[in-house]
C-alpha cells in the first residue's frame, strides 16, 4: 500500500498537533513531579522534627512518618496522572479492588496493625509498665506496630498480638503512684483477735514504707474450717508493694511465734465408736 503525499501531510499534521498537546503535559508533569518531590521531602523533614519533639513511642513515630510519606507520594503520583490526562478514577478503582483483596487475605495481620495503632495512640500502657494481659504478668519491654513484647518476672519473653490486647482487658499496675497490699493470715480458734490486731498494726507502725494515711487496717474476715481468717490492708508506694508484702508476712510469723499465737494448719478430728459385743 502506497502512502500518498496527502496522507503523509495529514499524518505529519496530526503528529504535530499531538505533540503540541502531549509535550506540554509531559513537561508540566515533570515540573510538577520534581517540585512536588522537593515539597514532600521538606514536609516530611518538618513532620519528623515535630514527632521527635513529642514524648511518644518510637514505633508510633516510625509508623506516622511512614504513613505520611505514603499519603504524600500517593497524592503526588495522582497529580502527575491527572496532568498527563490519565483517568484517575479508574486508577483509584483498581487500587480499591486490590486493597480489598489484600485486606481479606491479611485479616489477622490487619487486626494486629489496627490494634497497634490504637495502643500507640491512646497509650493504655507504655514501655516499662507492669501489666497483666492475656493471662501473663510482666514488664512491657517493646511495643511494635503488630506485637507487644512483655518480660515476665522469671525472665520469659511473651509476645502478644496487638489485636488481642486492643480487644481485651489489660491491668496496668504502674499508672498509680500508690498501691494497697492485701494480706490474709489465719489464727487458731480461741486466739485473742484484739491482741493479734495490735501486733500486726505495731509491725506497720515500725515500717516507714507503709503509709499512715490511709491507715493500715486488720479485720476478721471469715470463720474458716481450721482458722479465724484476718484480712490485712496497708497502703504503700507502687515500687515498694512486694517488699512490704513479703517483709510483713515474715514479721507477722515471727511476732506470732514470740507471742504464742498459733497459725493453724488444716486438721480433722476423728471419733472412733466401738460397737458392744
Amino acid at each position: 500500500m502506497e502512502i500518498s503525499p496527502e496522507m503523509t501531510d495529514t499524518l505529519i499534521q496530526k503528529a504535530i498537533e499531538l505533540a503540541y498537546e502531549v509535550v506540554p503535559r509531559i513537561i508540566y508533569a515533570l515540573v510538577f513531579y520534581f517540585v512536588g518531590k522537593f515539597i514532600v521531602k521538606r514536609v516530611l523533614k518538618s513532620f519528623n522534627k515535630i514527632l521527635a519533639k513529642r514524648d511518644s513511642n518510637p514505633s508510633l513515630n516510625i509508623f506516622l512518618s511512614g504513613l505520611a510519606k505514603v499519603l504524600l507520594i500517593a497524592c503526588l503520583f495522582l497529580g502527575v496522572l491527572a496532568i498527563l490526562g490519565i483517568p484517575v478514577s479508574s486508577f483509584m478503582a483498581v487500587l480499591g479492588a486490590a486493597g480489598l483483596a489484600i485486606g481479606l487475605a491479611l485479616q489477622g495481620s490487619l487486626s494486629n496493625f489496627a490494634g497497634g495503632v490504637l495502643i500507640l495512640l491512646f497509650k493504655p500502657f507504655k514501655v516499662n509498665d507492669v501489666v497483666t494481659a492475656q493471662g501473663h504478668t510482666g514488664t512491657v519491654k517493646r511495643i511494635d506496630i503488630l506485637y507487644t513484647h512483655i518480660n515476665t518476672f522469671d525472665n520469659k519473653e511473651i509476645i502478644i498480638p496487638n489485636g488481642n490486647l486492643a480487644n481485651s482487658d489489660v491491668v496496668n499496675m504502674s499508672t498509680q503512684p500508690t498501691r494497697r497490699a492485701d494480706l490474709t493470715v489465719g489464727v487458731a480458734y480461741g486466739t485473742n483477735i484484739k491482741k493479734a490486731r495490735e501486733i500486726i498494726l505495731g509491725i506497720f507502725e515500725k515500717d516507714e514504707r507503709v503509709h499512715k494515711d490511709p491507715q493500715p487496717v486488720v479485720f476478721l474476715n471469715n470463720f474458716g474450717d481450721s482458722s479465724l481468717d484476718l484480712v490485712i490492708r496497708a497502703w504503700t508506694n507502687a515500687e515498694t508493694l512486694w517488699p512490704v508484702y513479703f517483709d510483713t508476712m515474715e514479721a507477722i510469723n515471727t511476732e506470732f511465734e514470740n507471742n504464742n499465737i498459733e497459725i493453724p494448719f488444716p486438721q480433722r478430728v476423728v471419733h472412733q465408736v466401738k460397737e458392744e459385743a
